[in-house]
């Protein structure tokens, strides 16, 4: 089969499309023709030698696929449509699922948009509703609210009832943000953030934070909680280490919690694919979520795709399109 490979971390430069062995399944698990896939920042990271897969995942990049299956298991047969999130893999013409990842993908659904729904939508369903508790007339801050994760969890808050304030990096990413739902968007870029957040809360502060840039955050995000706040680490964009000032966590009574989908088990991945399942299709089907597509590549010109999430130029998911 095709596949996106590199021998040697790097720059987008080291990608090339290229042949290797197909996968094959063992007990439980599909063989799945995949049709389209989409970028994660840890694809990024990856490929510069910065995230291994964990033992046992293929070492080709993709985390999230849609396509048919080939050769079935558990309740899916082969022509079943399907997307799932996977451990490695996604960026070739084939890939092993495990059967209870597996989400069906509805005939007026197009591969290109299932694609883009997996990592996103499943690590915002996690850290909102699973870790974050988040409940109706709660606020959310979710920084980078114009990724892929961001746009899917502006969304999913909306619709759960909580009020929603994020942060984006342009004056477009933020108009954006608020046609999703987001009652407020600050431009990092252009405005104190975090006197915008605290006005905007009357000083009481959010009561959940997902946040994907780490250490650069970290004093202010928690300054930012109410008391009683939670704060979902994603994500180190903007470093891992640094210093901060440990007094909010105990005067109010806070919340750090670290998670990443990808070495999460497989019994409780199984368990939340199932869950989100049942909460977002009939909500997609009704239009009150929709995958946020920013720009579709064939899969052969993936060094370019990745150049363009690395520029930050993407609103929503930028997608792979697999022959």
């Amino acid at each position: 089969m095709k596949a996106i490979l590199f021998d040697a971390p790097g720059d987008p430069s080291v990608l090339y499309y290229g042949d290797t062995p197909d996968p094959q399944p063992g007990e439980g698990e599909l063989l799945v023709r995949i049709r389209a896939t989409a970028l994660n920042r840890a694809d990024l990271l990856q490929r510069r030698g910065g995230y291994a897969p964990p033992a046992g995942a293929s070492s080709i990049l993709g985390l999230e696929l849609a396509g048919e299956v080939e050769i079935g298991a558990g309740e899916f047969k082969p022509g079943d449509r399907v997307m799932a999130v996977v451990t490695g893999g996604g960026y070739a013409q084939k890939a092993v699922v495990p059967a209870g990842m597996a989400i069906r993908v509805p005939g007026w659904m197009g591969f290109e948009e299932a694609a883009a729904i997996p990592e996103a939508y499943l690590t915002a369903y996690l850290n909102l509703f699973t870790l974050g508790e988040l409940r109706p007339n709660e606020t959310v801050l979710i920084h980078a609210g114009a990724s892929g994760v961001g746009t899917a969890a502006i969304q999913l808050a909306f619709t759960a009832g909580a009020q929603v304030l994020t942060t984006a990096g342009s004056i477009d990413k933020c108009k954006f943000c608020r046609d999703l739902g987001a009652a407020a968007a600050f431009d990092y870029h252009s405005e104190n953030i975090w006197e915008q957040i605290q006005i905007a809360t009357d000083d009481q502060g959010v009561n959940l934070i997902l946040d994907f840039v780490g250490a650069s955050n970290i004093s202010h995000n928690l300054r930012s909680l109410a008391v009683g706040g939670r704060l979902l680490l994603i994500g180190f964009l903007g470093g891992s280490k640094g210093e901060i000032d440990l007094s909010p966590i105990l005067t109010k009574s806070l919340t750090i919690q670290g998670t990443t989908l990808r070495r999460t088990p497989l019994d409780q991945k199984v368990a939340l694919s199932r869950a989100f399942e049942s909460y977002a299709m009939p909500r997609f089907r009704a239009g009150a979520l929709r995958a946020i597509i920013d720009s579709v590549y064939p899969l052969s010109e993936a060094a370019e795709a990745h150049r363009r999430m690395e520029h930050n130029e993407n609103i929503g998911k930028i997608v792979l399109s697999v022959q």
